[in-house]
């Protein structure tokens, strides 16, 4: 890996009276682990302080409601009442002791992105009467003037919650396209009172607001504006319209702008996916240079590299990480001290960040850092009673188990058929837009060599093997090999399988390529085939969906983004036969079709091989423990939780003591 100065990411910076230690900030991101009753927890505050131990110079916390109605369905705290004051203020000093600072992010409610409860019996307010984002068929109600005189008065209170608490500043949420949003976009703003109109009039309900605050927090106390400059979607604000917000909206007491893009229309900046790219918001800071006096913040999918380049320019003050923070909370403190490659990147891949908080609507964890969201629990810690254990397989679970246990203190040896590590994950992490699984990888070829773990590539063990008999325990994930269903052609000299093209692209043969399997990997392969290749490609999936298992967000991002490049993608449709001309489809009426190809992949799935891990069990039955895709089929994420969790269990307590 290439030696950086990351020196100048470690240089102080003033936001009003507040000097912040460097220029690392942890984006605002919700946890989903307030209690019902609005107050903050242990895991939130154990969450926080362990990525103000990690050395980061400011946090921000995720959006807290001014009450549980502004913001239905959330799960982060509320301001509403003197008695959460204890847990917000043991959140605050358990930051402030290893000296980050900490801002309290507010907003004043979701409106049309809100999610309207069953009955529809109290609809929720906007800047007018428009469809509600989730529910378009139910329509919100527009905002009194006596409902914003009364949500000012709630501002003022929470503001001196944040006060009395001891938090650093307080951030204003006004962008996403949650109500302040509503309020200064002209797409969601129809109003024809004081509020609605011209650019100073859509922004009186956010100068407002931040006036409200600055009565209660006095000169000293920072305030930040978190503002989204480019909308991103066809309808939305531009650049333009955010222009003459700002002319208005640096007029009153706003002491830096936390500035990025999107809203909900795009969630794919919201929340962006590796199919974005990183730094897939940097764009927007020319802009901001150029109407911004204050202090200029910017996130979006930032890693240490893009934050250098961020703050060399000189385009923003200081760079937001948000889920490369969730993945390694001492990132700060391992570039300060020189050890980049030791920094665990995230991956991008939404699943176990927000796709736990919106598809299974509980708390926040981490595909790669397992302890995400469990710092006060799941401690790894040295051993009182070192075991051999052998691993077989370095997929991403044999490299979590191997990591941890040697972390505990065990002796570790790993045995891998294939002459580098990283599996079947890293074989197919081919794309330009995978590079993230790519360093994933690299980071765990390098944590363990310098772990001690004792690696032994291409070595195919069997059951038979020495090594095992002498293990204490022995972790096992054999890997997986394609699904081959009894399609005529499909063993043809034009045909072969997803993880053979990754392995050798030169087996892809002409510009027409036809993938029969939409899921994760045909549209994966699909996309980069057609990105990095510029190859013309079909996609012929059985199921009404593409991509059906991908967080929606990533599925709905890869969709648009293969709908530019011109794939064509064929659902509900059957492979029923592949010669040496193309694919025979079947749609779901008996209609056919044939689809010329050069050359045809197979991406209809993948299966674990379970010979060598039958045959261990068998012999090893009290000692084995099966792990990764041969426990359960998934994604990195799944594997790298059950490492975890097998390397956290090689201690049990003693029942006979």
């Amino acid at each position: 890996m290439e030696k950086k100065d990351y020196s100048p990411l470690f240089t102080p910076f003033r936001i009003g009276s507040m000097e912040v230690k460097n220029r690392i900030v942890l984006s605002p991101m919700g946890q989903k682990a307030a209690t019902p009753y609005g107050a903050k927890t242990e895991c939130e505050a154990a969450y926080f302080e362990e990525r103000a131990r990690g050395g980061v110079g400011m946090i921000i916390t995720g959006c807290v409601p001014l009450t549980e109605k502004t913001a239905p369905g959330g799960c982060e705290g509320t301001l509403e009442s003197a008695t959460l004051l204890p847990s917000y203020t043991d959140l605050v000093e358990r930051v402030h002791r290893w000296g980050a600072k900490i801002c309290l992010q507010l907003t004043p409610g979701l409106g049309r992105n809100g999610y309207p409860d069953e009955e529809c019996t109290e609809p929720l307010v906007s800047s007018c009467v428009q469809p509600t984002f989730f529910r378009p068929d139910i329509m919100t109600r527009e905002m009194s003037r006596e409902e914003i005189k009364a949500l000012l008065k709630q501002v003022q209170f929470a503001a001196g919650i944040a006060v009395d608490a001891g938090f650093d500043a307080i951030e204003v949420h006004a962008h996403a396209g949650y109500l302040i949003d509503q309020f200064m976009s002209s797409v969601f703003n129809h109003r024809t009172d004081e509020y609605g109109g011209n650019a100073e009039n859509r922004t009186r309900f956010a100068r407002e607001i931040v006036e409200a605050i600055r009565e209660v927090v006095g000169p000293n106390m920072p305030i930040l504006f978190r503002i989204a400059l480019d909308h991103a979607w066809d309808g939305g604000r531009t650049f333009e319209e955010s222009a003459e917000l700002l002319e208005w909206l640096q007029q009153c007491s706003i002491d830096a702008f936390d500035v990025d893009a999107g809203s909900y229309e795009r969630l794919d900046y919201i929340f962006p996916p590796s199919y974005q790219g990183p730094a897939c918001m940097s764009y927007v800071c020319d802009f901001a240079r150029q109407h911004i006096s204050k202090p200029i913040l910017n996130g979006g999918t930032h890693n240490p590299d893009t934050a250098l380049e961020l703050i060399t320019s000189g385009k923003a003050d200081f760079a937001l990480i948000g889920r490369g923070l969730i993945a390694d909370p001492y990132l700060p403190a391992k570039l300060q001290e020189g050890r980049r490659e030791d920094v665990r990147p995230c991956l991008r891949c939404n699943e176990d960040c927000i796709g736990r908080i919106w598809n299974r609507r509980t708390k926040i964890s981490c595909s790669v850092n397992v302890r995400a969201g469990e710092e006060g629990s799941f401690n790894i810690t040295k051993t009182v009673s070192p075991k051999n254990v052998v691993i077989i397989g370095g997929g991403p679970a044999g490299l979590e188990a191997a990591r941890v246990a040697a972390l505990e203190g065990h002796k570790v040896s790993l045995y891998e058929k294939d002459g580098r590590l990283g599996g079947t994950a890293r074989t197919i992490a081919t794309a330009s837009f995978k590079n993230f699984i790519r360093d994933l990888f690299d980071y765990y070829d390098v944590q363990i060599q310098k772990l001690g773990v004792e690696v032994h590539l291409d070595t195919e063990i069997t059951a038979d093997d020495p090594a095992l008999a002498a293990a204490d325990v022995i972790f096992i994930s054999a890997g997986t090999e394609p699904v081959v269903p009894p399609i005529p052609g499909l063993d043809g000299k034009n045909v072969h399988s997803m993880l053979a093209v990754h392995k050798d692209h030169s087996l892809i043969h002409g510009d027409n390529i036809v993938i029969c399997g939409g899921g994760e990997s045909g549209c994966d392969g699909g996309y980069e085939l057609a990105l990095d290749y510029g190859k013309k490609v079909t996609i012929v999936e059985m199921a009404p969906m593409l991509d059906r298992d991908a967080m929606f967000i990533n599925r709905n991002c890869i969709i648009a983004k293969m709908n530019s490049l011109g794939v064509r993608m064929m659902t509900s449709t059957k492979v029923i036969k592949i010669d040496e001309s193309g694919v025979t489809t079947q749609k779901e009426d008996g209609s056919t079709e044939h689809l010329a190809a050069d050359t045809v992949i197979n991406a209809l799935g993948m299966k674990p091989k379970t010979e060598l891990v039958n045959a261990v069990k068998a012999k090893y039955a009290t000692k084995t423990v099966v792990i990764g895709d041969s426990a359960k089929m998934g994604k990195i994420g799944t594997a790298v939780r059950s490492g975890f969790f097998a390397a956290m269990s090689l201690d049990r307590i003693n029942l006979n003591s």
